[in-house]
């Protein structure tokens, strides 16, 4: 019987533990560099669109193309750096896709 009992407290601990994982859905997701890359990618993009006669054009694409290469050379933390630079040249401040909730992001993706 004290078997019984214990295995039966064991189960009822892993299935709370399970429970209050799944309730506790409220934990903030964090962006991946690679997703960071891509927005900040995209953000420049619209900047440099925006910002056609910034002084610092010319750098800026310059900038977004290193930046680039080092995303997709599985550099991104370089790339992420390249990339806000080139931002902060055309006088944008970079997003932070963890303060932008995903939907948001995903509906920038399919924005033509």
């Amino acid at each position: 019987m004290l078997r019984f009992s214990i295995s039966l407290m064991g189960a009822l601990l892993g299935i709370s533990l399970v429970t209050g994982a799944v309730e506790g859905g409220n934990a903030k997701i964090e962006t991946t560099r690679s997703e960071r890359c891509a927005a900040l990618s995209r953000q420049v993009d619209e900047a440099l669109e925006t910002h056609a006669a910034a002084t610092q054009v010319t750098a800026a694409k310059a900038l977004q193309r290193k930046g680039t290469r080092f995303c997709a050379s599985k550099k991104e933390a370089q790339g992420v750096r390249m990339l806000a630079n080139a931002l902060k040249l055309l006088g944008v401040t970079p997003i932070d896709p963890d303060t932008v909730p995903k939907t948001d992001l995903h509906n920038k993706e399919k924005k033509p």
